[in-house]
């Protein structure tokens, strides 16, 4: 079996556990996986975490979910991706600053906080404000906080104005480095110029080699 495979069939019994109501399986093997050092915590995030999470969605779209359901595997990865912070925050830190937020109104927080998880095993401080802040509030943030990099997250189309409206509001108040990502960006390769960022990263590990790059 190769790595590919086997990444893919974690991933596959990771979103069956979910889905079967199994929470404690679905954690045991993760940190099985991790701990034994067969799988590096950065594989779980992208291609177990993320790839679920896009299956959940999907599922959801096409009524195959609950709402109920979706949000139990929502909050059972983010449970479980908690339990990995040992291993998460166990880097030398670099002098280095995100602050990372989604826009108001967007409840799905699980993409963001992946990518400010990834900053931190990058050696990045990261102040994670999560689901639904105000634009008024992240530039207070950005701003006490000393941000060398905001990243915002939004996940529907009719919450890119929200984008916008945080991108605008940060270059009246901020030099910070403004990257965005989401599925609305992921569909329309030039839609970050559009909101005014300085680029956009289709995932956690994109957004963290993208704020390398600018840091140089």
């Amino acid at each position: 079996m190769t790595a590919a495979t086997s990444i893919d069939a974690m991933a596959a019994d990771f979103l069956t556990a979910l889905r079967s109501g199994n929470r404690h399986d679905a954690s045991c093997l993760v940190l099985d996986a991790v701990n034994s050092g067969r799988v590096p915590v950065r594989d779980v995030y992208l291609n177990v975490f993320r790839t679920s999470q896009q299956e959940v969605g999907r599922l959801w779209s096409v009524g195959e979910l609950s709402v109920a359901e979706e949000h139990y595997c929502t909050a059972a990865t983010q449970l479980i991706m908690s339990q990995l912070y040992p291993h998460i925050f166990a880097v030398a830190r670099r002098g280095r600053t995100l602050v990372a937020t989604s826009v108001a109104r967007e409840l799905h927080e699980l993409p963001i906080r992946m990518v400010a998880d990834f900053f931190e095993m990058a050696g990045w401080d990261t102040y994670y404000l999560g689901a639904s802040t105000p634009a008024s509030d992240v530039v207070r943030t950005v701003l006490d906080q000393k941000a060398d990099v905001v990243a915002v997250s939004a996940t529907m189309a009719n919450h890119v104005a929200g984008v916008k409206d945080v991108v605008d509001a940060l270059r009246a108040a901020s030099d910070s480095k403004i990257m965005v990502g989401g599925w609305p960006f992921s569909q329309d390769p030039d839609l970050w110029q559009r909101v005014g960022a300085d680029g956009c990263a289709e995932n956690a590990q994109d957004a963290v080699e993208l704020a390398e790059r600018w840091m140089t």
